[in-house]
């Protein structure tokens, strides 16, 4: 990975009858903050529209995502709407 430019997005394990290391604690702090804000979108795009892909190539798989992801920030916009308008 790292001699493609990726970055390594897993949690580090704590290493076997030691305590974990500091630098290792902050770095999987970290990703847990952005695996919290993607599977929150997925979770409520899977309960309110079903979203289930099985669909013939890659194009009509993309527009479907694309689709939800739309009505995902839709409601979300929505939502932020109603709460200014109740404050």
């Amino acid at each position: 990975m790292e001699k493609h430019g990726f970055v390594s997005k897993v949690h580090r394990k704590k290493p076997h009858l030691k305590p974990m290391p500091r630098h290792i604690q902050k770095s999987n702090a970290g990703k847990s903050v952005i695996r919290s804000r993607v599977e929150h979108v997925f979770a409520d795009q899977k309960a309110q529209t079903g979203l289930f892909i099985r669909t013939v190539g890659i194009t009509r798989a993309t527009m479907r995502i694309g689709l939800a992801n739309i009505v995902y920030n839709m409601r979300c916009i929505l939502l932020m709407e109603r709460i200014n308008v109740a404050a």
